[in-house]
C-alpha cells in the first residue's frame, strides 16, 4: 500500500497544539506564584520543583509523608457545567487530607492535568483552583504537567491528579498504635459529597432519575450541578491546629469505602470503633441519591461519606479542648462514638443506631 500526502506530518496535524500549551502556562503563572512557601526555590518552567530540605533541620527525626490521588468522575460534572476553578480545590483536599492523617504538615504538591485539547483558559482555571487549595492547605505548588492526548480523550475531556509531600516528627506520628479503649471518636462535618462516589451519583441522578444539572433543587437552595460541584473541604490546617491544642491519637480521612471502612484502617487489632448514626443527620444530597436510585443504606454507606469528612480519635479528657478548637475554626464537629474492646463478632469499626429523621 502506498500512502501519499501533499504536506509532511506534524505534531499540530496530529492534534497537539504547542502554542496553546505555552499560552496556558503564561495564564497559570500568577496563580502558581500565590501557592508558595519560603522553602521553595526557582519558579515555574523548570524540569523539577525545588524545596530547600534544610528547613527540616529543626526536626529531630523528620518523617516524610507522601500521597497521590485524583477526584474521580467528578471531573465529568465540571466538564458538563463548564466550571473548572473548583476541581483543583478538590484535588488538593484529596491529597493533603490524606497526608495530615498521620499528623504531617503539608509541604508541597505537584499536579498532572490531562486533556483532549488544550484550552488555555480552561487549564489556567484548573490550576487556579489547585493553587488556591494549596494556599488553604498551607503547602506550595512546586510544579506540574499538562498533557494533551488527542485521539484518546475528546476535545473537552480532561482528568486531574496530584501528589503531595508532608513532614512529621517521628515521635509525633499519629496512628493505630496510639488508640486506647475509651477514646472518643469525633466527627467533622463534610461539605457535601466531596470527591468520591460520583460514578454512583451520576448513574442515579442523571441517568436513572433523568435530573438536569441546571435543575434547581429546593432542598439544596441551588441547582443540582452547583451542589454536586461543592468543593471538598480541606481539613489539614484544622487537624494540625487540633494536634497543637489537644491530645490526638489518630485521624481518618473519610473517602472511598465510606466511614466504617476508612475508620477501621486506623483501629488496632483487638479494639473496635463504634459510631452512632443518631449523632448527626446526613445532608439532603445523600437522601436524594438514596431515594432516587433506591440505593440500600449499606450500599450508600460504603460508597459515600454520609456527611462526615474527617474523624479524630482523642482520649476522653481531650474532647472538650478538641471541640472548642474546631468550633473556633468554624468546623462543625461532634462526638460520634467511642473505642471499645473488640467482641467475638465485631469488626474494626461499625455504625450503630439510626440517623435522626
Amino acid at each position: 500500500m502506498t500512502v501519499t500526502s501533499d504536506t509532511g506530518a506534524s505534531y499540530a496535524a496530529a492534534g497537539v497544539d504547542i502554542e496553546a500549551g505555552d499560552r496556558a502556562v503564561e495564564l497559570m503563572k500568577e496563580w502558581v506564584r500565590k501557592a508558595d512557601r519560603p522553602e521553595v526555590l526557582g519558579g515555574l518552567g523548570g524540569f523539577a520543583g525545588l524545596f530547600d530540605a534544610s528547613a527540616l533541620k529543626r526536626y529531630e527525626r523528620p518523617l516524610l509523608a507522601s500521597a497521590t490521588d485524583g477526584v474521580g468522575t467528578k471531573v465529568d460534572i465540571a466538564r458538563r457545567m463548564g466550571v473548572y476553578d473548583t476541581i483543583g480545590h478538590d484535588l488538593v483536599a484529596m491529597v493533603m487530607d490524606d497526608i495530615v492523617v498521620c499528623g504531617a504538615e503539608p509541604l508541597f504538591m505537584t499536579d498532572y492535568i490531562c486533556v483532549g485539547k488544550v484550552h488555555p483558559e480552561r487549564v489556567a482555571a484548573i490550576v487556579k483552583g489547585i493553587a488556591e487549595g494549596c494556599v488553604l492547605a498551607g503547602c506550595a505548588l512546586v510544579g506540574g504537567e499538562t498533557a494533551e492526548h488527542p485521539g484518546l480523550l475528546g476535545p473537552d475531556d480532561f482528568d486531574v491528579a496530584g501528589a503531595g509531600t508532608g513532614v512529621v516528627e517521628a515521635d509525633r506520628l499519629l496512628g493505630a498504635d496510639r488508640i486506647r479503649t475509651g477514646d472518643a471518636v469525633i466527627a467533622m462535618a463534610a461539605s457535601g459529597l466531596h470527591s468520591n462516589g460520583y460514578s454512583l451519583v451520576r448513574h442515579v441522578l442523571l441517568e436513572r432519575a433523568g435530573m438536569r444539572l441546571e435543575q434547581r433543587v429546593e432542598e439544596f437552595g441551588r441547582t443540582l450541578g452547583e451542589e454536586l460541584l461543592e468543593p471538598t473541604k480541606i481539613y489539614s490546617p484544622d487537624c494540625l491546629a487540633l494536634t497543637r491544642t489537644a491530645e490526638v491519637h489518630a485521624f481518618s480521612h473519610i473517602t472511598g469505602g465510606g466511614l466504617a471502612a476508612n475508620l477501621a484502617r486506623v483501629v488496632p487489632d483487638g479494639l473496635h470503633a463504634r459510631v452512632d448514626r443518631s449523632t448527626w443527620a446526613p445532608g439532603a444530597v445523600f437522601d436524594l441519591v438514596g431515594k432516587a436510585g433506591q440505593v440500600e443504606r449499606p450500599e450508600l454507606e460504603k460508597t459515600l461519606n454520609m456527611g462526615v469528612g474527617m474523624i479524630a480519635v482523642v482520649p476522653a479528657g481531650s474532647v472538650g479542648a478538641a471541640l472548642t478548637t474546631l468550633a473556633d475554626r468554624g468546623v462543625e464537629a461532634w462526638v460520634a462514638g467511642e473505642i471499645t474492646e473488640r467482641g467475638d463478632h465485631t469488626t474494626g469499626a461499625a455504625l450503630t443506631g439510626a440517623h435522626p429523621a
